[in-house]
C-alpha cells in the first residue's frame, strides 16, 4: 500500500529477537527514544512506511525479505529493509560517516581522515535508500530523512519523484562553513540538501551555520534573518544565536530552514520515576553511597563527549581539596562504541587508565572515589540513578543536543538535584538554569562541579524548576508539532 508518511533512517524500528529458530520483531524496549519516537509519527496519517539497512550475507537471496509489515502498538506499517553486505556497512557507516563526517560536524578537524573513504559506495547505498523510500510513497507524500549518512538522499529521491515534499532532519551539529567545506563533496552534499522542502536542526545555531555553508557554495537567495525565540537564548550558552533566516531560495525552488530542539517524553519519563520499584531502588543506591555525595555521568565511548577530560577534572578536584575525599563518588557511564572502528581506538583505554589511576591515587579500603560502567544500562535501571544522584554532569565536548541531560531533569519529581551541562551541548540553549561548564577549561570545569556540591537547597530547586518547566514544554510533543507544520508548510 502506498504510503503518506515515508521515514528513512538507518536503524530498523524493532528488535530482532529469535524465537525457537524462528525471528519475531518485537517492539523496542523503552518508548524513550528516538525510534519510537518517530514511529509516533504514523499515527498521524492512514499509512506510514520505514526504510532502513539489515546486514545480509547475500544481497541477491530471493529468499530476503525486504518488506516486511509490521503492527504494534504504533499502528500498522511497511518496513523496507536494504540487504548490505558486511563491506557495504563498514564503507557506508563505519568509514564514510564516522571517520569523515563525524569529526567534521562536531568540529574534530584534526580527526578527519580522508584517505579510506569510498565515495562510489556511500552513494551506492544513498541511492538504494532513496529508491526504496521512492517506491514506498504515495503521490505527493512526505519522505523524511534522518542524519548525515543519508545526505545524497533528498538529491536522488529528488530525481526518482519530483511531486514528493522531503525533509531532512540533523540529529548532529552542524559546523561553519570552514569546518563543513574540509568535506571534499561539500557541493554534492549541499546541493542534495537543496533539494529538500524542509531541512531541520536542533538549534538555531546549527542553522545559521548551514545558510552560511550553502552561501559559501551556491547562489542563493535568503530571507531576512528574524530573531529566535527569546527561550533558546543563554547570554552563557556558547551556541546561543540571536537572528537566523529561516528560509532560502535556490532556483526556482524554496527550501524551508527549521530549528527545533529534540525533547523527551516528560510523561512517560516522570511515571518511570515515581513507580514504588524505581524508587525503592533509588533508596538502596543511597544507602549504600552512606554520607557520600554522588556525581552521575552518563556518555557514549567517542572523543567528543570528553570522557578523558572528565574524569581529569575529577581527579584535580580531589587533588586540590583534600577535605573532598571519601566524600564524593562518580559514576562514570562510558558505553563502549565499537572497538574494530579506527576511530575509537584507544578512547575507552585512556578512560579506564584514567579511572584506575583516581582510585589508585586516592581511593581506600572503605572508598573508591569512581565506579567505571562501561556496558549500557537499561533505560529503568537508568531512571533509578538518575533518582538517586546528587549531581549529573554532562559536559561533551560537543554534542547536537544530548537528552541524558532531560532525562534527568524529567527525572527530578523531588525538585532537587543539580545538572553541570557543558555550554557546547545543543541542550544548554534551553537549560540555561543549569551550570554551565566550558569543557576546553579547566578551571571551567572544576568551578563549575565545586559550584554544583556547594549549593544550596534554595537555589538547587529553583534551578531545577526551571528546567523542568523548559523540558516540558519542549517535549517530544512539541517536536512533533513543529515537525508537523513544517510538513504542512512545504506543500
Amino acid at each position: 500500500m502506498p504510503s503518506d508518511l515515508v521515514i528513512v533512517y538507518h536503524r530498523q524500528p524493532y528488535e530482532e529477537v529469535e524465537v525457537d529458530g524462528r525471528i519475531e520483531f518485537r517492539e523496542n524496549a523503552s518508548p524513550n527514544g528516538i525510534v519510537p519516537t518517530l514511529k509516533g509519527f504514523f499515527g498521524r496519517v492512514d499509512h506510514g512506511a520505514w526504510v532502513a539497512w539489515k546486514l545480509a550475507e547475500d544481497p541477491s537471496d530471493p529468499g530476503f525479505d525486504r518488506v516486511v509489515e509490521i503492527e504494534d502498538s504504533y499502528g500498522a506499517y511497511s518496513v523496507s529493509r536494504l540487504p548490505l553486505t558486511e563491506d557495504q556497512v563498514r564503507s557506508f557507516y563505519h568509514v564514510t560517516s564516522k571517520e569523515a563526517f563525524w569529526p567534521i560536524l562536531h568540529s574534530f578537524k584534526e580527526k578527519y581522515d580522508y584517505d579510506p573513504v569510498d565515495w562510489p559506495t556511500f552513494r551506492e547505498v544513498n541511492w538504494a535508500f532513496a529508491e526504496a523510500a521512492a517506491a514506498e510513497a504515495a503521490q505527493g507524500a512526505v519522505v523524511w530523512v534522518h542524519d548525515y549518512n543519508l545526505w545524497l538522499v533528498p538529491g536522488y529521491l529528488r530525481r526518482l519523484r519530483p511531486d514528493l515534499r522531503i525533509s531532512f532532519f540533523h540529529h548532529t551539529p552542524f559546523p561553519s562553513a570552514d569546518m563543513f567545506n574540509v568535506l571534499p563533496w561539500r557541493r554534492e552534499i549541499v546541493e542534495s540538501l537543496l533539494a529538500c522542502d524542509v531541512v531541520g536542526f536542533h538549534i538555531p545555531r546549527y542553522a545559521a551555520n548551514f545558510i552560511g555553508v550553502v552561501e559559501s557554495l551556491f547562489d542563493v537567495d535568503t530571507a531576512p534573518r528574524q530573531p529566535v525565540n527569546p527561550d533558546f537564548i543563554v547570554d552563557r550558552a556558547a551556541l546561543s544565536e540571536r537572528r537566523v533566516a529561516n528560509s532560502l531560495r535556490w532556483g526556482d525552488h524554496d527550501v524551508r530552514v527549521l530549528a527545533s530542539p529534540v525533547g523527551v517524553d516528560v510523561d512517560y519519563i516522570e511515571s518511570k520515576a515515581d513507580l514504588p520499584e524505581t524508587r525503592d531502588a533509588a533508596a538502596a543506591i543511597r544507602r549504600e553511597l552512606g554520607d557520600c555525595a554522588m556525581i552521575l555521568s552518563v556518555g557514549r565511548t567517542d572523543y567528543t563527549k570528553g570522557g578523558t577530560d572528565q574524569l581529569m577534572s575529577f581527579e584535580r578536584i580531589l587533588d586540590d581539596n583534600p577535605d573532598l575525599r571519601g566524600k564524593l563518588r562518580l559514576m562514570h557511564v562510558s558505553v563502549s562504541a565499537n572497538r574494530n572502528m579506527s576511530v575509537y581506538e584507544g578512547i575507552q583505554n585512556r578512560i579506564e587508565q584514567t579511572a584506575g589511576r583516581i582510585n589508585g591515587r586516592f581511593g581506600t579500603f572503605a572508598w573508591q572515589p569512581v565506579t567505571l560502567i562501561s556496558r549500557a544500562i537499561p533505560f529503568d535501571e537508568l531512571v533509578s540513578y538518575y533518582v538517586a544522584a546528587d549531581i549529573a554532569w554532562i559536559t561533551p565536548l560537543a554534542d547536537g543536543m544530548n537528552l541524558v541531560a532531560k532525562e534527568f531533569a524529567a527525572c527530578r519529581t523531588d525538585g532537587d538535584g543539580v545538572l553541570v551541562l557543558s555550554e557546547f551541548a545543543g541542550a544548554a540553549i534551553e537549560m540555561g538554569s543549569a551550570v554551565l561548564a566550558n569543557p576546553f577549561s579547566y578551571r571551567s570545569m572544576d568551578r563549575a562541579l565545586l559550584q554544583a556540591l556547594a549549593m544550596p537547597e534554595e537555589e538547587r530547586r529553583e534551578r531545577m524548576r526551571q528546567m523542568r518547566a523548559t523540558i516540558r514544554k519542549y517535549d517530544i510533543r512539541a517536536w512533533a508539532k513543529d515537525q508537523m507544520a513544517g510538513f504542512a508548510a512545504s506543500s
